[in-house]
């Protein structure tokens, strides 16, 4: 049996908003576990408010070059150091490393190196390159940036002419909408199975016998289809387009083939 610690039930009360008394039952009926607390919760229809909050400060930096487009993370301690320009630069150079190699590891770049040392030694903070990504193709790339900092960096790839407008127009839908797939069949097969167990629990908890619990689950794995995959979400900005995201590619003449979303602090 886990300890239940004062600590463990804080991290519970900031992810779900709920009581401490109530935190501390349910860890203790999960035997510690902080996620299968959050999901017992729900199944219970307990409503929750968790916060997807970022485990560190930095910033994402995109490049595009004919058929390469890349995203490049730098973690760092605050907001500030996030903003500053020794950053900013670290994070071009980077960028341009990828570009000019797309399978180097950057981080071992001995430019990139002797950049983390001097950022080091400008703001004080552990500056690190944190995860990158590329692809290829007819490609383009978009970054969603506030604050002074880009904070969302997205990559894209067509079966088709690259068209900018679409690359920017498909870049905030997909920053702001947080798809978990490009298609159905590419959601992680535990991820829906965890959403139907959830979905039949809320249902029986409300009186209903399994078989209709079933049913039930079923109707709402399709509006969780339409909510996190990104061929099924609707397109964000209906001033532009209004429709799905398939309808909006069909209505350009392209295909998707594949996009990557890299954010701060998420994995």
């Amino acid at each position: 049996m886990a300890t239940i610690t004062a600590s463990i039930v804080n991290e519970l009360r900031s992810k779900t908003g709920l009581g401490m008394m109530e935190c501390k039952k349910m860890l203790t009926e999960t035997d510690g576990d902080i996620q299968k607390a959050i999901d017992e919760f729900r199944k219970k229809n307990v409503k929750t408010s968790i916060l997807e909050r970022a485990t560190t400060e930095g910033r994402v930096e995109t490049l595009t070059k004919g058929n390469v487009a890349v995203a490049v993370e730098i973690v760092c301690n605050t907001d500030f150091t996030a903003k500053s320009d020794e950053v900013l630069k670290l994070a071009h150079q980077a960028a341009e490393v990828l570009i000019a190699n797309p399978g180097a590891n950057v981080a071992e770049d001995a430019s990139i190196k002797e950049a983390l040392v001097n950022a080091a030694k400008v703001t004080g903070e552990n500056v690190q390159i944190g995860r990158t990504s590329t692809v290829s193709g007819n490609v383009g790339s978009y970054l969603y940036s506030t604050s002074g900092k880009g904070k969302i960096g997205v990559l894209v790839e067509f079966g088709g002419a690259v068209n900018e407008d679409l690359v920017k127009s498909l870049g905030m839908h997909i920053a702001a909408a947080r798809p978990v797939a490009l298609t159905r069949d590419q959601v992680p097969a535990d991820l829906v199975a965890k959403e139907k167990e959830i979905a039949v629990e809320q249902a029986k908890a409300t009186g209903k016998p399994q078989a209709i619990a079933e049913k039930i689950a079923e109707g709402k794995l399709g509006s969780f289809y339409a909510e996190r995959v990104l061929l099924d979400q609707e397109f964000i900005n209906g001033e532009v387009f209004k429709g799905k995201v398939s309808e909006l590619l069909k209505s350009k003449g392209v295909e998707l083939k594949k996009y990557v979303r890299l954010e701060v602090g998420q994995a």
